[in-house]
């Protein structure tokens, strides 16, 4: 008889592929799943988890983070482990640690993803060392971020990248693909990045297409012109031949509310020509760095950071303004560098994203705010406690689909993402009667319950268990 590392017997399986659950045992050999065998008779193992009653999926995989310096910052990562996050997706939103010379003057919107003086990385390859160095728990897949190509290679923001300036983006892009990076990253609606041309994003496209890997964008407005730029990223796919994900889908500002249901059915045109996706958090507002731009949009804002007044963090814009005897624009102005919730998104939209059978999840969770926003602890659980068990807008099965074997196909993750001999064992068991996201905007960093027990490549997490991934799709 085959002697295993691991046994979890008498699960009920949802196995990522978005087909019905089925009970089973699940053997684990090392770093992979042996064996996937009807209950019954238990076979031969080193540790025996009895895990009646209990669903086991595969690990799900965060496809929208920020999480590119917390990987060596706070390798543990618990506010994704504890959450069954086996794997997060890097280099988001234009943001990546690399490539950036060093001393580099940084705007003062990446301060999402590096903190004040914090390090940067010339060489994508040494990003990866360091990360590798940190030994972080979780698997990591990292792309390239748009804005820190530009900030490397040009020198100004505030224009179109001039011709020799594309060709030196496009080196140091071919140099980050070369070194591991998979895929592209652009956040339009950020200051280093708004007068981007969709020719730039193109001829950066084209670079990695022979790669097929993916080019994943914070379109450039997602308000009023949510429509113009939703067809601008397709657009930018369709011309270079590459994948389009794009990122945390949803419409800012009551008057747009119930768009969404527009940019879906363009995405569902989109899908007969070219290949599509898009990501979503499961909450109704949504967190980036204060600006004066951004406080003019009106709604409640919370501030989660602010280095002149580390005070103000946790508290509404409004009340700070107030005791500032200014208005919310000029507050916002003084408390930069500084981060905040936004509340104006809609409930019902976010449920329509959710719904689209191309959506994957991801937290968007920013690590380095002081009170972050919630979605960075709980968005796994929310989904499946909120939207699966008590509202029931998606099946578990559907869900699981969303968080792994979706995910996982998306990015070219091979061996991952599906409960399935032969692939690695990133697993996570949970209750399904108690899984619920506890973190909430005065409490940001509460644990979520009903997590079990989670394991990356055949091992609970710890600190080490986690790889740098690649993608399938390269080369």
């Amino acid at each position: 008889m085959t002697h295993h590392d691991l046994a979890i017997i008498g699960a009920t399986i949802v196995d990522g592929t978005g087909s019905a659950r089925f009970a089973a045992n699940v053997y684990v050999t090392g770093d992979a799943i042996a064996a996937v065998s009807p209950p019954g008779r238990v076979g031969s193992a080193t540790e025996i988890v009895e895990a009646k009653g209990l669903i086991l999926a595969p690990g799900f995989i965060d496809v929208h983070t920020h999480d590119d310096m917390a990987l060596i910052h706070t390798p543990e990562l618990r506010s994704k482990t504890s959450q069954g996050v086996t794997t997060v997706i890097t280099g988001l939103c234009g943001y990546s640690a690399a490539p950036l010379p060093h001393g580099v003057d940084l705007p003062q919107e990446y301060d999402i993803l590096i903190p004040e003086g914090g390090q940067t990385f010339p060489r994508f390859g040494q990003y990866l060392d360091a990360v590798a160095s940190a030994a972080p728990a979780p698997n990591w897949l990292p792309l390239v971020g748009h804005s820190s190509l530009r900030i490397a290679s040009m020198t100004r923001l505030d224009r179109p990248a001039s011709q020799q300036e594309q060709a030196e983006m496009a080196r140091a892009f071919e140099a980050a693909l070369d070194d591991g990076a998979a895929g592209l990253s652009s956040g339009l609606a950020y200051s280093m990045a708004k007068a981007a041309s969709t020719d730039e994003l193109v001829d950066l496209c084209r670079v990695m297409a022979p790669r097929r890997l993916p080019y994943v964008t914070h379109v450039r407005d997602e308000g009023d012109r949510l429509v113009e730029a939703v067809e601008e990223a397709l657009q930018v796919g369709r011309s270079a031949g590459v994948t389009v994900i794009l990122s945390h889908h949803k419409a800012l500002g009551g008057r747009n509310h119930g768009k969404v249901e527009q940019t879906l059915g363009i995405v569902d045109s989109a899908c007969r020509c070219q290949s599509v996706g898009l990501d979503v958090y499961p909450y109704a507002y949504s967190s980036t760095s204060l600006t004066p731009e951004r406080a003019a949009r009106g709604g409640e804002i919370i501030i989660t950071r602010s280095v002149a007044m580390p005070e103000a963090v946790g508290r509404t814009l409004e009340s700070v303004a107030a005791e500032l005897e200014c208005d919310q624009i000029e507050a916002a102005r003084r408390l930069q560098p500084a981060g905040a919730l936004y509340f104006l998104m809609d409930e019902d939209d976010v449920r329509r994203v959710l719904r689209h059978p191309l959506t994957m999840i991801g937290s968007d969770g920013l690590p380095f705010d002081g009170q972050p926003h919630p979605r960075l602890w709980g968005t796994f659980p929310r989904v499946l406690g909120r939207y699966v068990r008590d509202s029931g807008i998606l099946t578990l099965e559907a869900a699981i689909h969303k968080m792994t074997g979706l995910s996982a196909s998306m990015f070219g993750l091979d061996r991952r993402g599906l409960i399935r001999p032969g692939h690695f064992a990133d697993l996570v068991l949970f209750d399904p009667a108690e899984i619920v996201d506890q973190a909430s905007p005065s409490d940001p960093t509460a644990r979520s319950e009903g997590i079990r027990d989670v394991w990356v490549n055949g091992r609970r997490t710890s600190r080490g268990t986690g790889r740098r991934l690649s993608s399938q799709h390269n080369g």
